[in-house]
Order: structure tokens, then sequence, then C-alpha cells
């Protein structure tokens, strides 16, 4: 690449990589070289994995099947954005967490066991979930931080389960433990990471 296309922005992570060409003719010259240098060194492309993506936005409107691409835990694709400065509404073509992230960011914290430890207490939890709430929130909030409500929304649901099994008073009683989650979330609103971004709402 710094050889034969210095010109192309690219960016490989591990056997991840992505190049970024102007044009679509660009981009089939690039893909066929590559297969050839792959083979020299007695490799090969992933067959499903390698395609060329339009990058379709508010100024590309072309139509082809493939416009968007994960990498690093991130989908790119087109979305809506909004100018500051000019405070208007256009769409852009930039990332956000993909579903896979989510989905795994999901299933670790069913796998944390939280609402089943009644043995500690919910400062415990923060001492214990926070550098993971706040890795993900620097990683994946770095674009499109709302992306990550699903998550916060799911772990706060996660801290009711754990109040109604901690307080046999809100056992049966899932409206009363949210209230309880949400006056403490207004008390301490930095015990969490989430909370500490505003990602409080939505306990019930």
């Amino acid at each position: 690449m710094a050889r034969n296309y210095p010109a192309i922005p690219w960016c490989r992570y591990a056997d991840d990589a992505i190049a970024h060409c102007k044009t679509e003719q660009q981009a089939q010259q690039l893909l066929a070289e590559l297969k050839l240098r792959y083979e020299e060194c007695g490799l090969e492309l992933h067959p499903n994995k390698t395609k060329i993506i339009y990058c379709k936005d508010g100024s590309r409107k072309r139509n082809y099947t493939d416009t968007q691409f994960d990498f690093l835990g991130y989908t790119f694709r087109r979305r809506k954005s909004k100018n500051t400065k000019r405070n208007s509404i256009f769409v852009n073509f930039t990332p956000a967490a993909s579903k896979t992230a989510l989905k795994s960011m999901r299933a670790k914290i069913r796998r944390s066991n939280i609402r089943n430890r009644t043995d500690i207490s919910l400062k415990d939890i923060a001492n214990w979930y926070n550098p993971i709430l706040r890795g993900w929130i620097e990683y994946y909030g770095r674009y499109y931080r709302s992306s990550l409500y699903s998550v916060c929304r799911h772990f706060n649901k996660t801290l009711i389960a754990w109040v109604r099994r901690k307080y046999k008073r809100f056992q049966r009683h899932k409206t009363k433990a949210s209230i309880f989650l949400e006056r403490i979330a207004k008390k301490e609103p930095h015990l969490f990471a989430h909370w500490k971004i505003g990602m409080v709402g939505a306990f019930a």
C-alpha cells in the first residue's frame, strides 16, 4: 500500500483492514491487485468478508447493494447528523456501536449474574462494574453515544432485578423498585458511569 497506493487512506488491525477509495474503478483495481499480492504470499482474501462498500450519505445517492460495513465493533453506515454551526440536520456516513458489539455487552452483563448477587451492596456493584461501563462508554461512546442507550437500559433493568431480590419489600413491586433506584440516581448521579453521563432513565 505504501509503495503502490500512497494516496489511498487505509487502516489495518490484526487481519481486518479497510481502504478508502475515491471511485469504484479505483476500488476494483486495488482489490484485483491485493488478490494477486496475497496469492504471491500464499494467502487469500476472505471470500465473504472482502467487499467493496458504497459509502452512501446525503451527497452520494447512487444505489448499491452493499452500503455499510463493520470494523472494530463499529458499524459504518448512513446516519442523520447535526451541524452545530448551522443548527441543521444532514445525512452522513458515520460509525456507531454495531449490533454484534451491543449484543456482546448485554450478554456480558447477563453472565455477571448481578441480579443474584444479594450478598453485596449497590456501591459494591458500582465499584465492580464501573470500569467495564466506563470502558464501553469511552470506546463506543466516541461516536453516537446514544447507540449505547439499549445497553445502559439493560443494566438499569438488571439493577432493578437485583433490588427486588435484595429487599423483600420490593419482591413483588417492580414499579416501587424502579422508583427506589430513580431516587438513588437523582441523589447520587455519579454512582454509576452511565448515570454520570445522563443515562439514568428507563428503569421501568
